[in-house]
């Protein structure tokens, strides 16, 4: 059974740091692209940060520019997203997705494969 898993979420002041944890199990990632996308409350969903398969290809929303870092370690089966500087607006559920082949990458519809989901809310 194919699943994503994330972790590493959790209630952060402004300006502090998490780094955030998708791990696959049931297949192998490395032939897989993969996104963390947000939603917080009466928004949609966005996409955040994208890593193509390589690792040689990555997109960041602009609001998250300069502040978070997406990485992957295939030896890990795992994709990790560096969050610094948070600020309230980080706040929401952030989930990971994965998918082969993706043709625009942070584009919802293009992944095929979703984590439940790990909650960041950022607050004093």
């Amino acid at each position: 059974q194919l699943q994503l898993v994330e972790s590493g979420g959790g209630l952060v002041q402004p300006g502090g740091s998490l780094r955030l944890s998708c791990a696959a199990s049931g297949f192998t990632l490395d032939y897989y692209d993969i996104g963390w996308f947000r939603q917080a409350p009466g928004k949609d969903r966005e996409g955040v940060s994208c890593i193509s398969s390589s690792g040689g290809s990555t997109n960041y929303a602009d609001s998250v520019k300069g502040r978070f870092t997406i990485s992957r370690a295939n030896a890990k089966n795992t994709v990790y997203l560096q969050m610094n500087s948070l600020k309230p607006a980080d706040t929401a559920v952030y989930s990971c997705a994965a998918s082969k082949n993706v043709q625009a990458m942070c584009v919802t519809y293009e992944y095929e494969y979703w984590g439940q989901g790990t909650q960041v809310t950022v607050s004093t």
